[in-house]
């Protein structure tokens, strides 16, 4: 009868089949917002190679190989892998052995207890297979949480060097702009003594002025913290001087090549490969919570050794060998198990659908950054286009200035004027290049290697 019932059992557990799970992957062919610039053979790993600046990549790869975030999710995933490998531990063998002193029910006779006991849970009806399959989801979990902080520190990166180097420009330019109203300034206290000036003409100048050092206050608070969190992405306590200092020679970096994009590279991102993990983790309990619903059959052994220690009978020993299985079924707690069943499939649905969702925020953020650098690009010819307007009145300034037509405080009107716009051009490719940073990490561009990380890791005391 138990052969008969061991039978019965494997047929079902073999007829229990994995859960299957169907995601929708699904991405545009083509971004809807096209890159103008042309694509080069950029390595899409190494974006941030695409400006050609060697100070930003020693940057990047001091804190790939410094940034306490990228060691805590190495760690993580040395932790996740480890439990995955000991994840089948449950459905081994385990032996035991112990060994006790009691006393018969009449308090006459004591023994001397010893035992070796055996059980094998078999984890049918896919109890084993649901197990293994969590453990993978938390180490695929692990893997998109290391592969999101290094997306994460490289964007960082890049966006507080060129908040370093757009405040180090814009404060040249602010002090161009602030030697141009102290000039226009006197210039005006000089027609003002010649009453060739109102006290209110006077006034708005110096209020421009203090306008111009107030901006000052701001670039240099800009550039300080972007100084400090750069040196704290780094793993370091304070920043290097020449970040808080001025640098009247700084530009911000020029791209070379834009690496190709494609749409499907969304599925790199990080919280699209957290969404597919919580999936399979949820696809894990729902198996768990099927198994639950069928029989638990666990095989068990023991031999057990007895000694009486009171008494002198015909033999002081006894050993008593037992071989069988234990059968758990469910059947007062039947409908609770199902519940429960029932309760995992709908979150299983919902990891599905948030999935997806992960999937339609990924083409949203990248279509929003491209948008951004479009915009940003047709702003900077809009731009130059003044620009250029402006320098044409500046030399003909100089022209009628020359041939004493003009004087030198009508053309600062327009020198200022040309300033503010070379700042706002300096702003407009500031953007565009923040803007580069998220649609980098709008797609996950990060490298994507951690097998060497993870190595010189473990090879760390």
């Amino acid at each position: 009868m138990a052969c008969l019932c061991l039978c019965a059992m494997s047929l079902l557990a073999g007829c229990a089949a994995p859960v299957d799970v169907k995601l929708d992957k699904e991405t545009p062919d083509l971004w809807r917002q096209q890159l103008t610039q042309k694509a080069g053979s950029a390595d899409l790993a190494q974006w941030w190679k695409s400006w050609n600046d060697p100070a930003l990549n020693a940057l990047v790869d001091e804190a790939l190989a410094q940034n306490l975030d990228v060691a805590q999710a190495v760690l993580r995933l040395r932790q996740q892998r480890l439990l995955a490998g000991a994840s089948n531990a449950t459905f081994m063998p385990v032996v035991s052995a112990g060994g006790k002193t009691l006393q018969d029910i009449a308090a006459v006779d004591s023994y001397f207890h010893a035992s070796i006991d055996v059980s094998w849970d078999l984890g049918l009806f896919g109890d084993s297979q649901a197990a293994r399959r969590s453990a993978d989801a938390g180490v695929l979990d692990a893997q998109a949480q290391l592969h999101a902080a290094r997306v994460a520190l490289v964007a960082d990166v890049v966006h507080r060097y060129l908040d370093i180097r757009q405040a180090q420009v814009q404060r040249g330019l602010a002090l161009s702009q602030q030697q141009q109203a102290q000039r226009q300034l006197k210039l005006l206290q000089v027609r003002q003594a010649q009453r060739l000036a109102d006290t209110q003409t006077l006034e708005q100048q110096q209020l421009q002025l203090r306008g111009v050092q107030a901006q000052l206050t701001t670039l240099d608070e800009a550039q300080a913290r972007a100084a400090h969190a750069l040196a704290a992405l780094l793993g370091r306590d304070r920043p290097e001087p020449q970040w808080l200092q001025a640098d009247a020679a700084a530009a911000l970096p020029q791209l070379q090549a834009i690496a190709v994009l494609p749409a499907d590279l969304l599925r790199r991102r990080p919280d699209i490969q957290s969404a597919e993990a919580a999936v399979e983790q949820a696809a894990a309990e729902v198996g768990v919570s099927r198994a639950a619903l069928y029989p638990r059959l666990t095989l068990t052994g023991s031999l057990l050794f007895a000694y009486n220690l009171t008494r002198n009978h015909r033999t002081t020993s006894d050993y008593i060998p037992m071989v069988g299985p234990q059968i758990d079924i469910p059947l007062f707690d039947w409908g609770r198990r199902r519940a429960v069943a029932d309760g995992k499939e709908l979150a299983l649905q919902a990891s599905i659908k948030a999935y997806r969702q992960a999937v339609l925020n990924g083409i949203a953020e990248a279509e929003g950054a491209l948008a951004a650098i479009a915009a940003q690009q047709q702003r900077q010819q809009a731009l130059l286009s003044a620009q250029q307007i402006h320098a044409a009145r500046d030399k003909a300034q100089a022209v009628r200035q020359k041939l004493g037509l003009s004087s030198e405080l009508t053309g600062l009107d327009n020198a200022r004027a040309s300033l503010q716009t070379q700042s706002e051009l300096a702003t407009a490719k500031a953007a565009e290049a923040l803007a580069y940073v998220a649609l980098y990490k709008a797609v996950g561009a990060a490298p994507l290697d951690d097998a060497a990380v993870v190595q010189k890791a473990e090879v760390q005391p």
